[in-house]
């Protein structure tokens, strides 16, 4: 398999990020393998936490010693996936180290039923900050209305934050709000803005599975003319956001902070992986390469990126375009907002559900092991 169309996405100025973790992959060296072949950062969530530590033995034995300690679930969940974020960071901290910041993080999730909580969600972040105790994580916040302000107050106190569950253009312009604001606050403290880091999670695939969804129910009453748009609402609104972040970062006041030391908030595309068999394994790739940008990718996306991707400027084309797509899904009478608005309720319920199921397999395992101790050999 060969790294090519990495070092080719890299040299765009696109990082190319894991969208995944397992302790098995970290014990067996395949994270070390991608790594080595230009993977530049990891993303986590409660749900791939969920399948690695119910799915597979491999923390059966740090679980057994945390049960025998007497930790509840709550605290062997948190020991686990520290210490796998912790040991991801490690590995990634060279290329941290040669981008003098920019690429090689490692990303923890706050619980999830904290996204409509600003104090619990800056409490959690700040002290998994504290713990994880590597410059090279980022902890991932939601942004829901609750979420947004935290951002602001974690930034200001020097936290990474990797601002996830990004949906809509209008939420994505308070995630930039919030984040220069918070480097404002830290500036005025006499804070180090050379230190922080964030990217913000602009996820993409999900919004064509809901947005063609209801073209198609238009279509089936008749209306034809629609059926062009048919997966073209999710990259249209991913290159918007891309004008948006350039603008941002590209006004006097921001000009201000870059010259203390602060770095962009880089896009990064998540959800890259794409649901509609009939489209392109790399559609969420290929349309969306660009300077300043981060994909993080699933296993299947990375190989077929790695495989066959074609790998050339395409965010910063077609903007008119893809203005014209959005407007064109609204005359249909598809609303973004409504869609965006339920995909955000959606994706905290699904890493909630990932979350609470976690914890089930945790207290499951924790009991049989101990069981499994105790009986007579």
């Amino acid at each position: 398999m060969s790294a090519e169309n990495i070092r080719r996405a890299n040299a765009l100025g696109q990082s190319i990020w894991y969208d995944n973790i397992s302790r098995g992959m970290i014990a067996s060296g395949a994270l070390q393998s991608l790594i080595d072949q230009g993977v530049s950062g990891l993303t986590a969530n409660p749900t791939i936490f969920e399948k690695a530590i119910s799915g597979s033995a491999d923390y059966d034995d740090a679980l057994l010693r945390l049960a025998d300690a007497g930790k509840s679930a709550n605290d062997i969940y948190e020991d686990l996936v520290v210490s796998d974020i912790q040991a991801a960071a490690d590995l990634l901290r060279p290329a941290y180290d040669r981008s003098n910041g920019v690429d090689g993080y490692a990303s923890l999730e706050v619980n999830p039923h904290l996204a409509h909580d600003t104090a619990g969600t800056v409490e959690q972040a700040a002290r998994f900050f504290r713990t994880l105790d590597r410059p090279n994580v980022l902890i991932k916040v939601p942004a829901t209305p609750e979420g947004i302000p935290a951002i602001r107050q974690l930034i200001g106190q020097g936290v990474n934050v990797n601002v996830t569950l990004i949906f809509s253009l209008d939420a994505y312009a308070q995630v930039r709000e919030a984040y220069i604001a918070g480097l404002e606050d830290l500036s005025e403290k006499g804070g180090d803005l050379s230190k922080i880091a964030s990217v913000a999670s602009f996820f993409v695939s999900r919004v064509d599975t809901a947005v063609d969804n209801e073209l198609a129910a238009r279509l089936s009453a008749g209306n034809g003319e629609i059926s062009r748009l048919m997966g073209q609402a999710a990259v249209a609104n991913a290159k918007l956001a891309y004008q948006a972040f350039q603008e941002t970062f590209a006004t006097e006041r921001f000009q201000r902070l870059q010259a203390k030391g602060a770095r962009v908030q880089r896009p990064l595309w998540a959800s890259t992986g794409t649901k509609n068999p009939e489209y392109s394994d790399v559609l969420y790739v290929d349309t969306l390469m660009g300077a300043d940008t981060v994909n993080t990718m699933p296993d299947a996306t990375l190989d077929a990126f790695i495989d066959h991707g074609d790998v050339c400027q395409a965010v910063t084309e077609g903007v008119a375009q893809a203005a014209a797509v959005l407007e064109s899904v609204a005359q249909a009478g598809v609303s973004m907002t409504a869609i965006t608005d339920q995909l955000l309720t959606d994706g905290v319920k699904a890493f909630a559900d990932s979350f609470d199921l976690l914890f089930d397999n945790i207290e499951i395992k924790r009991s049989q092991l101990l069981l499994a101790q105790q009986a007579p050999r």
